[in-house]
């Protein structure tokens, strides 16, 4: 990606004059209940404030330092250190209250993680902190978020910027790539191959031979072949919505424009109904 503080130009100028659509793995929006307790009138406007709160974006090292103006923790592991105590000290009930609707599991996927967690393997929390305060809050104005500024392809006027959120889990569902395995493993990952490149195929989604290769090896031995794998089924997620294979609105849920937001695509609501 580069320099954050340049992305937008540089996309922008790639398109030349056209609209830009970008997939981002990372959530966009807040729990709706964090929401209820925020003063703001919807996401957007919460995301512009956190500028000004000058320690919003720093993790929280203890219980006793997290605040509705610091919510994210923890900085470290510590014995004994809880999901329910995190909610709790946020004020937000049992450990639920720290996920949005999207982020809980379907029938058909697991559920994601919490956006105020920031630790583990399993936590979206510090990719939150880096792309909201250094992708998306300086670039507010001319950048259209969604589902919070409207449908997907309608929002795609020439020269707009539109970022949706997605997700790697439910986009292989889309389109239809088994999940068995683990994304983190290359030989998992290159078993996929197969259905990988049918999704690309069966969007008219051509790889060069560079592309081709690195579906077939799994993307590589190294740490960042899974992010090389998720970068390509987030595009993918993108292209198959615009495509009208999926919705690019939201369940008709006003939380969800307002406040939490939805995963790009998904139809399935929560298992448990809540």
């Amino acid at each position: 990606m580069g320099d954050l503080s340049s992305l937008f130009d540089r996309l922008r100028a790639e398109a030349g004059g056209a609209s830009v659509a970008l997939g981002a793995d990372l959530p966009i929006g807040v729990p709706r209940a964090y929401a209820v307790l925020r003063p703001e009138q919807d996401f957007r406007d919460f995301l512009a404030r956190t500028s000004g709160w000058p320690d919003f974006y720093r993790v929280c090292a203890s219980l006793d330092e997290l605040s509705l103006e610091r919510p994210f923790y923890p900085a470290r592991g510590i014995k004994g250190m809880t999901r329910a105590a995190h909610a709790a000290a946020l004020g937000l009930g049992g450990p639920a209250g720290l996920s949005r609707v999207c982020d809980r599991a379907t029938g058909e996927r697991p559920a994601g993680a919490p956006l105020f967690w920031t630790l583990g393997a399993n936590q979206t929390g510090k990719a939150a902190i880096t792309a909201w305060r250094d992708m998306l809050v300086p670039a507010l104005d001319p950048v259209r978020l969604w589902p919070f500024d409207g449908n997907f392809r309608a929002l795609l006027a020439p020269g707009a910027i539109v970022i949706a959120e997605t997700y790697p889990a439910e986009a292989m569902r889309h389109l239809n790539i088994p999940t068995k395995g683990s994304k983190r493993r290359q030989s998992d990952r290159a078993a996929v191959a197969d259905a990988l490149l049918a999704a690309m195929a069966h969007l008219r989604v051509v790889p060069d031979s560079e592309m081709e290769a690195a579906v077939r090896d799994g993307f590589g031995p190294d740490a960042a072949g899974e992010d090389r794998f998720d970068c390509v089924l987030g595009l993918l997620c993108v292209i198959n919505v615009l495509a009208g294979n999926r919705p690019d609105g939201t369940p008709p849920d006003p939380w969800l424009t307002r406040w939490e937001g939805w995963v790009l695509g998904q139809t399935a609501l929560p298992a448990n109904g809540g």
